[in-house]
């Protein structure tokens, strides 16, 4: 395979099982129809290669079963299926008909996919979306987001798919085009040669579907294909090699990655230019219509020529502004006919119909009025065509802006995105781990267990274990952390991260959607997708809001009206060239256009998402705006010990003698009982003893074994160490196997547990001969995150399964108050529910594995600690960095959201609060001030555009708080602040 001009040559099974019967479609199946999934059984009393063979060929007489592989010794099937002609409910029934029970069947194949939804205005919009896609038979879960503009949608595949369900958001009058369906970082599109006809086309796929590990071959054009794999088995370079070592007759076939336009940049830039440039044309037709019936009237003698009368009272003026209005009205303002035909064809109301109410009434009661001065020689009235036209002028001005200012709301989210660079060095290797050659790739190009190389200054590509060299890498991109981070040969890398100085040899363990950053990124998309709670209070309203507004701007047209007829208002109110009915239409279409309920809807996801990215940015991921509203309720904060407020690495910090052996000695002895275990501190003494015999240069050193070794759970291990008994433990074990603790013996263990040191004994033949004092050591940062906490007006507590002594230690250290020790994780979960019963909203901050019970108990559950496991299903909050700062930068971002959020509320609701009493006329009477309906246009398109405006002053957030470490010893090295003033403030 040639890739960037290096031959590479790979070899790959394209089946597991040799001996398997491969069962095809009839090839008169089109191209649309071979759409194949997957799916694997397992099947009881399967004994030997005949019952495989008899479940295979049975299945192959199956319409619409690509290819059967029974494996007799795994007692598993794998079935290649069509799922337009089969479902996995039919192939379960032909097996168990053969007499063989079937187990581990999918009853549902849930599907997920998402889709751009195009059209969507309001609250009112997104609803009718999502109640539609709930409609179609098989749809299980869908959530639709209006800032976003997408939806996600999970499905049982055996019932619909992805076609049925973008027709039934078309049916409901929006635009759908589909995303992705599964998961699309583990597929790779490429561009064929040599492909000239359809049979090349029907044989390429054949070639790929058989490979086990792709899950779908879909083409686009003949030359262009995209394939849907498994990176655990295969990767984008075996299937290249698969395809250019495929011949079909005398065709040669080559392959190369094709990289399809980015659609969402191309859509957002596509909706930018559709919007400028109605307006534009809008304005075009619009601004003489302004000049022609507002500014030239008042400058005579100029503006004479426009009362000149054609026919009776038609006058010059009235036709130029009916045939400048018209192409306004019914072209550029199309769309809204659409919608609100849609809309209304759905029982829904919208900002569609409030504007195409509106902007009729002024069109078509000016028409009546030119229809009036054409056929009668007295009659004189104003027409309003520029109302008509200025309106629709102004809410596409408005549209224009908003979705300029939308699109810099998921900022953050392209940011990280783009973070993986294009290409990366890749090594291959000989048996003895010798480079044989060098090669640069595209990132696309990279599967599991190569070995990449990063030069200085270099981004890493994807997640892996350094192999070789040292470096340091800085991973601010991804945890926020500015500090670079010390890399060695076992250590974890994120890829996206940047080498800063060394050149390290790097093992790829994670591409595609199983890397840190695609996680990230995944987490991030379906965060700003989930609804806040807060935001149900616009769904709401929503509900009712369109219906009340054109009560509303009837009635107000109707008391003018009639107070008007009656003549409860002097005349003089009257506008000049106006009469009492003109003035009550104007007043009710003002009334109709200023209340718009867009900025309402867009209030809540559009802080949303620009919070979630912003939060993701600083290290921060929080799953939706559910987790979001919750944290800024947080009143106390229950931390787990170990690994949360210490560093969760514990290590050897002093040693004692009670004997007459030598340390060095006993050091040799505790390493061999405690070799063999896997608990940290036993790891630690090990560690601690290599160091005491690395200083001593000792060169007699060798490795002892222990016979007869037993672990005591909670107390310590056992065994014979060159024929002498020896227990490596705590008192407890001491005391089980009666080995007397004297007074020197029990004063060191007394002295370092009210040092939360724990004490680790090692007694040779029934006597303590020496003793280590162990500790985790507390976070830099613990006490002065507890303090403020409690500055911010959230309690403490510590629940973890430590000794009591321990814990009491380290709480004091920290600044807790509370503990609760000697606890298993259920204990911790009880122990938050018994805190919730006493109406506390609590937060529970762990490691996220056997904190999970609690995590998940707890109102927010909070992950620190992920580094790249950042998919932790428990927790509401995953915090990538093991910084203790995070959890204030998560609740204070939490409280500074929700403040957005409701300032959105008052920047929406009171255009409306303050408009529609001004829209209908409440001021006129005293002020003689009126909202002309162009003018109300102008305040609609503004408030949606000072919602968005409003989120997107989240993009500046800051961190409120972080610990000062000194440079020397007077300044911060974060931000430079000199050391009196944060003694004193900080």
């Amino acid at each position: 395979m040639d890739v960037n001009g290096t031959n590479v040559h790979l070899k790959m099974p394209l089946l597991q099982r040799p001996d398997s019967v491969i069962i095809n479609l009839p090839e008169h199946i089109n191209d649309k129809e071979k759409k194949f999934r997957t799916v694997q059984f397992k099947i009881r009393d399967i004994k030997c290669a005949s019952c495989a063979t008899s479940i295979e060929s049975v299945l192959g007489e199956l319409n619409g079963v690509e290819s059967t592989v029974v494996s007799p010794l795994q007692g598993q099937a794998l079935i290649k299926y069509n799922p337009h002609l089969v479902n996995t409910k039919k192939i379960k029934e032909t097996i168990e008909d053969v007499g063989f029970p079937v187990e581990d069947f999918p009853e549902q194949e849930i599907g997920v996919c998402r889709l751009r939804i195009k059209g969507m205005t309001c609250t009112s919009c997104s609803e009718s979306v999502e109640h539609a896609l709930l409609m179609v038979h098989g749809v299980k879960k869908a959530v639709v987001g209006l800032a976003l503009e997408e939806a996600k949608v999970h499905f049982d595949q055996n019932l619909t798919d992805t076609d049925q369900i973008s027709e039934a958001i078309e049916d409901a009058g929006f635009g759908a085009e589909l995303i992705s369906s599964g998961n699309d970082a583990n597929k790779v599109h490429l561009k064929l040669e040599g492909v000239d006809s359809q049979e090349d086309v029907i044989f390429i796929r054949s070639i790929l579907e058989s490979i086990q590990s792709v899950n779908q071959v879909e083409f686009d054009l003949p030359e262009k294909v995209t394939i849907a794999f498994n990176p655990d088995f295969t990767g984008p370079r075996s299937l290249i090699q698969c395809i250019e070592e495929a011949h079909h007759g005398p065709n040669v076939y080559h392959a190369s990655l094709y990289a399809p336009p980015r659609k969402r940049e191309t859509e957002q830039q596509q909706e930018i230019c559709m919007y400028r440039n109605q307006f534009f044309m809008s304005c075009l037709f619009s601004v003489p219509v302004f000049f022609f019936s507002m500014v030239l009237p008042m400058l005579p003698p100029y503006g004479n020529w426009l009362e000149y009368k054609i026919q009776n009272m038609l006058t010059i003026g009235m036709v130029l502004r009916w045939i400048l209005c018209t192409p306004v009205q019914f072209v550029v303002g199309r769309r809204f006919y659409v919608g609100s035909y849609y809309a209304l064809r759905r029982r829904s109301a919208n900002m569609d119909v409030l504007v195409t109410l509106g902007t009729n009434a002024a069109y078509f009661y000016s028409l009546y009025i030119l229809v009036k001065a054409l056929t009668s020689k007295t009659f004189e009235g104003q027409d309003f065509f520029e109302t008509s036209a200025m309106l629709i002028s102004f809410i596409l001005l408005g549209k224009y802006l908003e979705v300029v200012a939308k699109g810099k709301t998921s900022d953050a989210l392209a940011k990280l995105s783009d973070l993986a660079p294009d290409t990366a060095n890749l090594l291959t290797m000989d048996g003895d781990g010798n480079v044989i050659l060098e090669m640069e790739i595209s990132t696309q190009l990279i599967q599991r267990n190569d070995i990449i190389k990063i030069v200085p200054g270099a981004k890493i590509p994807v997640d892996g274990i350094v192999v070789n060299g040292q470096s340091y890498v800085n991973e601010s991109m991804i945890t926020g952390e500015a500090s670079p981070v010390a890399k060695k040969p076992n250590d974890k890398v994120i890829g996206g991260t940047v080498n800063e100085n060394g050149c390290i040899l790097v093992k790829v363990t994670h591409v595609g959607s199983d890397t840190a950053l695609s996680q990230i990124v995944q987490l991030v998309e379906a965060a700003q997708l989930a609804r806040a709670p807060v935001q149900k209070l616009a769904d709401q309203i929503s509900k009712f809001f369109v219906p009340i507004v054109v009560m509303a701007a009837f009635l107000t047209w109707l008391v003018w009206f009639i107070t008007g007829l009656a003549g409860i208002y002097p005349r003089h109110w009257i506008p000049n060239a106006m009469d009492k009915f003109e003035l009550a239409l104007q007043f009710g279409i003002s009334v109709l256009v200023v209340a718009c309920p867009c900025a309402l809807g867009l209030a809540t996801p559009t802080a949303v998402m620009v919070a979630t990215g912003k939060g993701a940015s600083l290290g921060v991921l929080i799953k939706g705006g559910n987790a979001l509203e919750k944290t800024h309720k947080v009143k106390m904060i229950v931390f787990d010990k170990t690994g949360t407020l210490t560093i969760g690495k514990p290590v050897v910090v002093s040693s004692a003698l009670f004997s007459s052996i030598s340390m060095e000695d006993i050091c040799d002895i505790a390493t061999a009982a405690e070799v063999n275990s896997e608990h940290p501190i036993a790891k630690a003494v090990v560690d601690h003893a290599k160091m005491v015999r690395k200083k001593s240069g000792s060169q007699t050193y060798h490795v002892m074994e222990a016979k007869d070794f037993e672990v005591h759970l909670g107390a310590g291990v056992s065994g014979k160490v060159a024929d002498k008994m020896v227990l490596v433990g705590n008192r407890r074990l001491m005391q089980s196997r009666n080995v007397p603790l004297g007074p020197e013996v029990e004063d060191y263990i007394s002295e370092n547990e009210h040092l939360a040191r724990t004490c680790v004994l090692v007694a040779i033949d029934g006597t303590v001969a020496g003793a280590f004092a162990v500790t985790d050591p507390v976070k830099p940062e613990a006490k002065h995150v507890i303090s403020f906490l409690q500055l911010m007006g959230i309690s403490s507590i510590m629940v973890t399964g430590d000794n009591w002594a321990t814990a009491t230690a380290i709480a004091k250290e920290v600044g807790i108050e509370k503990v609760f020790a000697e606890m298993d994780p259920l204990g911790k979960a009880d122990k938050i529910r018994d805190i919730q019963a006493k109406g506390m909203h609590v937060a529970m901050v762990g490691d996220g594995i056997n904190d999970s019970p609690a995590l998940v108990a707890a109102n927010i559950g909070m992950a620190i600690g992920a580094g790249t496991d950042v998919a932790i299903e428990a927790a509401d909050i995953v915090l990538i960095k093991s910084n203790l700062e995070d959890v204030i930068t998560a609740i204070d971002l939490s409280r500074k959201t929700i403040s957005r959020i409701r300032l959105n509320y008052v920047w929406a609701l009171g255009y409306n609060i303050l408009g529609v009493p001004m829209a209908a006329g409440i001021l006129y009477p005293f002020t003689g001030l009126r909202l002309p309906p162009w003018l109300a246009g102008a305040c609609m398109a503004a408030s949606s555009l000072s919602v968005v405006c409003s989120s997107l002053l989240l993009q500046s957030y800051k961190k409120p708080f972080h610990v000062h470490d000194t440079l020397g010893p007077s300044h911060c090295t974060k931000c430079g602040q000199r050391r009196f003033l944060w003694l004193i403030f900080g």
